[in-house]
């Protein structure tokens, strides 16, 4: 090698070092905030886009020269979709990783989990499951003094769905539930509301998370001709009762999902079975379709463009809990500091917050801060996403 050669490579090495010092140097410390998403197991396809989101925003911020000039320090687990691993990591990032504040977990059952955890460490914690039991203590009548979520509540999702279903002069209803916390929750949620809504629930149908055939349930609510079936669950087993549905010829009987059919891979996974199914969501999954003047047209936009620049893969509402999530708590670090306290109180005084899934006004009786107003109605028509007149 002549010397000419290694100059020059010596050259680039030291300017190249530089810039990477230069790079460090400019951030004047860190904001560590955690993470827990089901980014593996049988509730990946919540924690994965989730994870590929708040990354993505990560990298974003801190391109921009962070918060108040320190850098968004992230620190992610993957609980599995597994109770204990997501409250060891849960501990783990409070106790060991110091995190100011701690987004997610993915799932319903495991929020509620964790929750003790989040409150006897005084750590805020922003869900990104959909269970109202998440914000609201039933002992008290009260949300938890630390916890806070993103995703409207299903409490919320009925009465839009109801509300839809009333509109249309359909009382006669029968339901069908995954028995997880997501689905119990949704369930108890469906009965609870039936009266306010006028709604005869007539069947009242149950399976397994890992069930592959719901033949049986769907064959038993035909024989007692209900005018319309409301199904609670997420992942693949939504799909499969979808493809029953198909076909055991009840396409005739309207079915309406629960927000957890937040994703367009269901309706890829579906195979066209899915023509016609309801559900309410969000704008961040229906951004293309908002007029110009909505107030969440701007941040859903950006967010659709940049996801599936990156990821090339379509976006779903999953991760659009996580952007919130991290957003608010990105929101609350900029405005008061990483003291747990000041972020918590930040949080429950915020109003007007525009995020993927409304515009959310937390109070010290709502740690949701979102109304059904949050939710559209859509229908699957020529396999994607439409809105319903």
């Amino acid at each position: 090698m002549t010397l000419r050669r290694i100059f020059i490579i010596a050259t680039i090495c030291f300017f190249g070092m530089g810039l990477l010092i230069s790079q460090a140097n400019a951030f004047k410390g860190s904001y560590k905030v955690g993470a827990v998403f089901s980014v593996t197991g049988r509730a990946s396809f919540l924690g994965d886009p989730e994870k590929k989101t708040v990354e993505m925003l990560a990298e974003k911020i801190n391109a921009a020269g962070g918060i108040n000039g320190k850098k968004l320090e992230l620190v992610i687990y993957d609980d599995e979709g597994d109770a204990t691993k997501c409250n060891l990591a849960v501990k783990k990032l409070i106790t060991r990783d110091k995190v100011c504040a701690v987004i997610g977990p993915s799932l319903s059952g495991l929020s509620l989990a964790v929750i003790p955890v989040a409150e006897q460490n005084k750590t805020p914690l922003v869900s990104c499951a959909a269970s109202y039991k998440i914000v609201h203590n039933e002992k008290t009548g009260k949300p938890y003094h630390w916890v806070f979520k993103t995703p409207q509540s299903d409490s919320m999702a009925v009465k839009a769905i109801y509300t839809h279903l009333k509109n249309r002069g359909i009382t006669k209803i029968a339901i069908m539930s995954v028995t997880t916390g997501y689905g119990a929750s949704g369930r108890s949620e469906l009965i609870r509301l039936a009266p306010e809504f006028n709604m005869n629930i007539i069947a009242d149908e149950k399976y397994g998370p890992k069930d592959t055939d719901m033949t049986a349930q769907l064959t038993k609510i035909k024989g007692m001709a209900p005018a319309a079936i409301v199904n609670w669950s997420i992942g693949p087993t939504q799909v499969t009762m979808i493809r029953n549905w198909k076909d055991l010829g009840m396409t005739a009987i309207p079915l309406y999902q629960s927000h957890g059919f937040g994703s367009r891979k269901n309706i890829e996974l579906a195979a066209g079975a899915a023509e016609g199914v309801l559900c309410p969501l969000g704008a961040c999954n229906i951004a293309e379709l908002l007029p110009a003047d909505h107030p969440q047209k701007s941040v859903t936009m950006d967010y659709l463009k940049s996801y599936t620049a990156k990821y090339n893969e379509p976006l779903s509402s999953f991760g659009g809990h996580g952007w919130d999530a991290l957003q608010l708590v990105v929101d609350a670090l900029s405005a008061a500091g990483d003291d747990k306290a000041a972020i918590r109180d930040y949080l429950e005084k915020k109003k007007g917050f525009v995020g993927q899934h409304g515009i959310f006004n937390f109070s010290p009786d709502d740690h949701n801060g979102l109304t059904k107003a949050a939710f559209s109605m859509v229908i699957v028509k020529d396999n994607d996403w439409a809105l319903v007149d």
